[in-house]
Protein backbone atom coordinates (compact mmCIF):
# COMPACT_ATOMS: atom_id res chain seq x y z
CA UNK A 1 0.00 0.00 0.00
CA UNK A 2 1.31 3.45 -0.91
CA UNK A 3 1.08 5.27 2.43
CA UNK A 4 2.53 8.49 1.04
CA UNK A 5 -0.17 8.61 -1.62
CA UNK A 6 -2.89 8.12 1.03
CA UNK A 7 -1.46 10.86 3.26
CA UNK A 8 -1.16 13.33 0.42
CA UNK A 9 -4.72 12.58 -0.68
CA UNK A 10 -5.95 13.19 2.88
CA UNK A 11 -4.02 16.46 3.10
CA UNK A 12 -5.45 17.59 -0.22
CA UNK A 13 -9.00 16.75 0.84
CA UNK A 14 -8.53 18.43 4.20
CA UNK A 15 -7.19 21.60 2.60
CA UNK A 16 -10.29 21.74 0.40
CA UNK A 17 -12.56 21.47 3.44
CA UNK A 18 -10.60 24.11 5.33
CA UNK A 19 -10.92 26.46 2.34
CA UNK A 20 -14.70 26.06 2.64
CA UNK A 21 -14.49 26.99 6.33
CA UNK A 22 -12.58 30.14 5.49
CA UNK A 23 -15.13 31.06 2.81
CA UNK A 24 -17.97 30.39 5.23
CA UNK A 25 -16.33 32.57 7.86
CA UNK A 26 -15.99 35.40 5.38
CA UNK A 27 -19.67 35.21 4.48
CA UNK A 28 -20.67 35.28 8.15
CA UNK A 29 -18.45 38.28 8.88
CA UNK A 30 -19.91 40.17 5.91
CA UNK A 31 -23.46 39.25 6.93
CA UNK A 32 -22.97 40.59 10.45
CA UNK A 33 -21.41 43.84 9.27
CA UNK A 34 -24.03 44.35 6.55
CA UNK A 35 -26.88 43.58 8.96
CA UNK A 36 -25.62 46.11 11.50
CA UNK A 37 -25.11 48.69 8.74
CA UNK A 38 -28.64 48.07 7.47
CA UNK A 39 -29.94 48.69 10.98
CA UNK A 40 -27.91 51.86 11.40
CA UNK A 41 -28.89 53.29 7.99
CA UNK A 42 -32.41 51.79 7.93
CA UNK A 43 -31.58 50.13 4.63
CA UNK A 44 -34.27 47.51 4.09
CA UNK A 45 -32.79 46.34 0.76
CA UNK A 46 -29.45 45.55 2.40
CA UNK A 47 -31.26 43.74 5.21
CA UNK A 48 -33.11 41.66 2.62
CA UNK A 49 -29.83 40.70 0.95
CA UNK A 50 -28.46 39.56 4.30
CA UNK A 51 -31.51 37.36 4.85
CA UNK A 52 -31.20 35.87 1.38
CA UNK A 53 -27.48 35.27 1.82
CA UNK A 54 -28.04 32.93 4.76
CA UNK A 55 -28.83 30.12 2.32
CA UNK A 56 -25.23 30.22 1.06
CA UNK A 57 -23.92 29.95 4.62
CA UNK A 58 -26.19 26.98 5.36
CA UNK A 59 -25.15 25.38 2.08
CA UNK A 60 -21.47 25.64 2.96
CA UNK A 61 -22.05 23.98 6.33
CA UNK A 62 -23.78 21.09 4.57
CA UNK A 63 -20.93 20.80 2.09
CA UNK A 64 -18.34 20.86 4.89
CA UNK A 65 -20.17 18.18 6.87
CA UNK A 66 -20.54 15.98 3.78
CA UNK A 67 -16.85 16.26 2.92
CA UNK A 68 -15.83 15.62 6.52
CA UNK A 69 -17.99 12.51 6.61
CA UNK A 70 -16.27 11.30 3.44
CA UNK A 71 -12.87 12.00 4.98
CA UNK A 72 -13.77 9.96 8.04
CA UNK A 73 -15.14 7.09 5.95
CA UNK A 74 -12.55 6.94 3.19
CA UNK A 75 -9.32 8.20 4.75
CA UNK A 76 -9.66 6.77 8.27
CA UNK A 77 -7.68 9.60 9.90
CA UNK A 78 -5.97 8.98 13.20
CA UNK A 79 -4.74 11.11 16.11
CA UNK A 80 -4.23 14.77 15.18
CA UNK A 81 -5.80 14.35 11.73
CA UNK A 82 -9.00 13.04 13.29
CA UNK A 83 -8.94 15.94 15.75
CA UNK A 84 -8.67 18.35 12.83
CA UNK A 85 -11.70 16.90 11.05
CA UNK A 86 -13.81 17.03 14.21
CA UNK A 87 -12.67 20.61 14.87
CA UNK A 88 -13.64 21.67 11.35
CA UNK A 89 -17.15 20.30 11.86
CA UNK A 90 -17.58 22.11 15.17
CA UNK A 91 -16.28 25.39 13.74
CA UNK A 92 -18.69 25.08 10.80
CA UNK A 93 -21.57 24.55 13.25
CA UNK A 94 -20.55 27.67 15.21
CA UNK A 95 -20.36 29.71 12.02
CA UNK A 96 -23.79 28.50 10.90
CA UNK A 97 -25.32 29.67 14.18
CA UNK A 98 -23.56 33.02 13.85
CA UNK A 99 -25.04 33.34 10.37
CA UNK A 100 -28.49 32.67 11.81
CA UNK A 101 -28.02 35.51 14.28
CA UNK A 102 -27.05 37.86 11.44
CA UNK A 103 -30.22 36.80 9.58
CA UNK A 104 -32.33 37.45 12.68
CA UNK A 105 -30.75 40.88 13.03
CA UNK A 106 -31.69 41.66 9.44
CA UNK A 107 -35.27 40.46 9.99
CA UNK A 108 -35.78 42.86 12.88
CA UNK A 109 -34.28 45.71 10.85
CA UNK A 110 -37.34 45.67 8.58
CA UNK A 111 -39.59 46.09 11.62
CA UNK A 112 -37.44 48.78 13.23
CA UNK A 113 -37.34 50.76 9.99
CA UNK A 114 -41.03 51.49 10.54
CA UNK A 115 -40.49 52.70 14.12
CA UNK A 116 -39.18 55.95 15.56
CA UNK A 117 -35.37 55.63 15.97
CA UNK A 118 -33.99 55.30 19.49
CA UNK A 119 -31.19 57.89 19.78
CA UNK A 120 -27.73 56.33 19.60
CA UNK A 121 -29.00 52.74 19.72
CA UNK A 122 -28.18 51.58 16.20
CA UNK A 123 -24.71 53.12 16.36
CA UNK A 124 -23.98 51.31 19.64
CA UNK A 125 -25.13 48.03 18.14
CA UNK A 126 -22.98 48.60 15.07
CA UNK A 127 -19.92 49.10 17.32
CA UNK A 128 -20.76 45.90 19.17
CA UNK A 129 -21.08 44.03 15.87
CA UNK A 130 -17.70 45.31 14.67
CA UNK A 131 -16.03 44.16 17.90
CA UNK A 132 -17.62 40.72 17.60
CA UNK A 133 -16.66 40.39 13.93
CA UNK A 134 -13.05 41.21 14.85
CA UNK A 135 -13.20 38.43 17.44
CA UNK A 136 -14.51 36.02 14.84
CA UNK A 137 -11.87 37.07 12.31
CA UNK A 138 -9.10 36.55 14.85
CA UNK A 139 -10.53 33.19 15.92
CA UNK A 140 -10.48 31.98 12.30
CA UNK A 141 -6.96 33.40 11.82
CA UNK A 142 -5.90 31.50 14.94
CA UNK A 143 -7.33 28.33 13.39
CA UNK A 144 -5.54 28.84 10.08
CA UNK A 145 -2.23 29.60 11.82
CA UNK A 146 -2.76 27.13 14.69
CA UNK A 147 -2.01 30.08 16.98
CA UNK A 148 -2.89 29.22 20.58
CA UNK A 149 -1.88 32.65 21.90
CA UNK A 150 -4.27 34.43 19.54
CA UNK A 151 -7.00 31.92 20.39
CA UNK A 152 -6.51 32.62 24.11
CA UNK A 153 -6.70 36.35 23.42
CA UNK A 154 -10.01 35.90 21.59
CA UNK A 155 -11.32 33.79 24.43
CA UNK A 156 -10.56 36.46 27.01
CA UNK A 157 -12.05 39.24 24.88
CA UNK A 158 -15.49 37.69 25.26
CA UNK A 159 -15.66 39.45 28.62
CA UNK A 160 -15.33 42.82 26.87
CA UNK A 161 -18.24 41.91 24.60
CA UNK A 162 -20.34 41.07 27.65
CA UNK A 163 -19.53 44.47 29.13
CA UNK A 164 -20.47 46.25 25.89
CA UNK A 165 -23.74 44.34 25.75
CA UNK A 166 -24.55 45.17 29.37
CA UNK A 167 -23.89 48.85 28.73
CA UNK A 168 -26.25 48.81 25.74
CA UNK A 169 -28.86 46.96 27.80
CA UNK A 170 -28.74 49.67 30.47
CA UNK A 171 -29.18 52.34 27.78
CA UNK A 172 -32.30 50.60 26.50
CA UNK A 173 -33.75 50.44 30.01
CA UNK A 174 -33.16 54.18 30.39
CA UNK A 175 -34.89 54.94 27.09
CA UNK A 176 -37.88 52.77 28.02
CA UNK A 177 -38.26 54.37 31.43
CA UNK A 178 -37.95 57.89 30.03
CA UNK A 179 -40.50 57.34 27.27
CA UNK A 180 -42.81 54.28 27.13
CA UNK A 181 -43.17 54.84 23.38
CA UNK A 182 -39.61 53.48 23.08
CA UNK A 183 -40.52 50.12 24.60
CA UNK A 184 -41.34 48.32 21.34
CA UNK A 185 -38.23 49.47 19.50
CA UNK A 186 -36.00 48.87 22.52
CA UNK A 187 -37.27 45.30 22.87
CA UNK A 188 -36.31 44.56 19.26
CA UNK A 189 -32.96 46.30 19.74
CA UNK A 190 -32.31 44.31 22.89
CA UNK A 191 -32.87 41.02 21.06
CA UNK A 192 -30.48 42.20 18.35
CA UNK A 193 -27.80 43.13 20.88
CA UNK A 194 -28.23 39.77 22.61
CA UNK A 195 -27.92 37.93 19.31
CA UNK A 196 -24.66 39.74 18.57
CA UNK A 197 -23.37 38.94 22.05
CA UNK A 198 -24.15 35.28 21.34
CA UNK A 199 -22.04 35.49 18.17
CA UNK A 200 -19.20 36.49 20.49
CA UNK A 201 -19.84 33.27 22.39
CA UNK A 202 -19.57 31.31 19.14
CA UNK A 203 -16.34 33.13 18.22
CA UNK A 204 -15.04 32.10 21.63
CA UNK A 205 -16.09 28.51 20.95
CA UNK A 206 -14.08 28.58 17.71
CA UNK A 207 -11.05 29.85 19.65
CA UNK A 208 -11.46 27.06 22.19
CA UNK A 209 -11.58 24.52 19.37
CA UNK A 210 -8.27 25.91 18.12
CA UNK A 211 -6.75 25.37 21.56
CA UNK A 212 -8.12 21.83 21.57
CA UNK A 213 -6.80 21.18 18.07
CA UNK A 214 -3.27 22.27 18.91
CA UNK A 215 -2.95 21.01 22.50
CA UNK A 216 -5.35 18.08 22.51
CA UNK A 217 -7.21 19.55 25.51
CA UNK A 218 -10.01 22.05 25.96
CA UNK A 219 -9.20 25.03 28.21
CA UNK A 220 -9.63 23.97 31.80
CA UNK A 221 -10.40 27.35 33.34
CA UNK A 222 -13.81 28.96 33.08
CA UNK A 223 -13.97 32.34 31.43
CA UNK A 224 -15.23 35.17 33.64
CA UNK A 225 -18.65 36.29 32.39
CA UNK A 226 -20.70 39.33 33.30
CA UNK A 227 -24.26 38.38 34.16
CA UNK A 228 -27.02 38.76 31.60
CA UNK A 229 -29.03 41.09 33.84
CA UNK A 230 -26.39 43.79 33.38
CA UNK A 231 -25.60 44.20 37.08
CA UNK A 232 -21.90 44.57 36.38
CA UNK A 233 -21.03 41.57 38.54
CA UNK A 234 -19.09 38.54 37.37
CA UNK A 235 -20.35 35.02 37.36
Amino acid sequence: MNTTHILSAFDRDLEAVQALVVRMGGLVETALLDASEALDTRDEDLAARVRAGDDAIDGLEEQINTQCAMLLALRAPTASDLRTVLTVMKIAAALERAGDYAKNLAKRTAVLAQMTPVPGASGAIRRLAKAVVLMLTDALDAYIRRDVSLAEDVRLRDREIDQMYNSIFREFLTHMMEDPRNIGACMHLHFIAKNIERVGDHATAVAEQVIYLVTGEMPGDERPKFDSMATGTER
